[in-house]
């Protein structure tokens, strides 16, 4: 008998081997290494997004910056390289609210949560927070030694974007079409720059609502002021729901490649879809954020556990 029970106990030990060396990202990860690592990024993100709404975005498109660069290691929160790229410079935001979990979380668990897991379930509890859908995130990154500013400059999609390109971008990283029109949807939340709309407002593009364009002006002038802030859904500016698709259906996308979602091409039916069914886009995005937070993890004894988010370990 006690032989039995003794060579099941180690059948056990080596199926949890090989899970964390096959690299399974697993939603009960720090169930018992770090219980509370769950709630005390929900009650950080929480405080941050109470006393700045805008944080939400700002986290949500932090983790969306990292996935799509070298995958969600956490490579965005390491000073310099991909912060100075062009799509990052002057626009991330949140470092300090992930370096302010990080610390509680060390505080509690040392060298146990990583800077990718806590950008992850950052992303989720920002949504949640203002009124969206929630999910379970499979965890168990680890943290990258490197950054490349250079991948950050070449598979961010940009605002100025055509449908086709930010079709082949989402490709690039195992996401269809549909992944990619309900990750949009992102811009229900958040501000964008004036530099980043000037062109579509001041002529450049046709397909936006003349009113629509014309009350941008005041605060995006043709030259100066590209640091200036627009909502990217002017209907609920802080509410995660599914407004962004009905602006465009009335030709309200604030940026080039919101618009072009909806503009007499092949995404218009599901953008249809999204505006008139709010479950329908809850489900796409939920399945999406998963998909891309499943981007090329480091696992197992890949990668580290950073110490501090913004630095490689000593």
């Amino acid at each position: 008998m006690a032989m039995g029970s003794a060579s099941r106990i180690s059948l056990v030990v080596l199926v949890a081997l090989a899970t964390a060396a096959s690299g399974q990202l697993s939603s009960t990860f720090y169930d018992t290494s770090c219980p509370r690592a769950l709630a005390t990024i929900k009650s950080g993100v929480a405080a941050a997004v109470s006393s700045d709404p805008r944080m939400g975005a700002s986290l949500l498109r932090l983790h969306f910056h990292d996935c799509f660069v070298q995958g969600c290691d956490a490579s965005v929160l390491l000073s310099g390289m991909e912060q100075n790229a062009g799509p990052n410079v002057g626009s991330l935001r949140g470092f300090g609210v992930i370096d302010n979990i990080k610390t509680q979380l060390e505080s509690i668990c040392k060298q146990t949560v990583s800077c990718a897991d806590i950008l992850t379930v950052a992303a989720r509890d920002s949504v949640v927070a203002l009124g969206g859908p929630s999910w379970t995130v499979p965890l168990g990154r680890r943290d990258s030694t490197t950054a490349s500013a250079s991948l950050a400059n070449s598979d961010l999609p940009g605002p100025s974007s055509s449908r086709s390109q930010l079709e082949a971008a989402f490709l690039k990283k195992n996401l269809n079409t549909v992944d990619m029109v309900a990750l949009s949807g992102a811009h229900t939340i958040g501000k964008a720059q004036c530099s980043n709309f000037r062109t579509r407002i001041y002529g450049g593009d046709t397909n936006i609502n003349t009113a629509f364009a014309t009350s941008l002006k005041a605060n995006c002038p043709q030259s100066g002021g590209n640091t200036n802030l627009a909502n990217l859904d002017t209907t609920t500016p802080n509410a995660f729901d599914n407004a962004y698709y009905t602006n465009l259906l009335s030709q309200k996308g604030l940026l080039h490649s919101d618009q072009v979602l909806f503009n007499n091409d092949t995404t218009d039916n599901t953008v249809r879809n999204f505006a008139s069914n709010a479950a329908a886009f809850s489900s796409a995005f939920t399945t999406a954020m998963i998909k891309m937070g499943n981007i090329a993890p480091l696992t197992g004894t890949q990668g580290q556990i950073r110490l501090s988010c913004s630095k490689v370990n000593s």
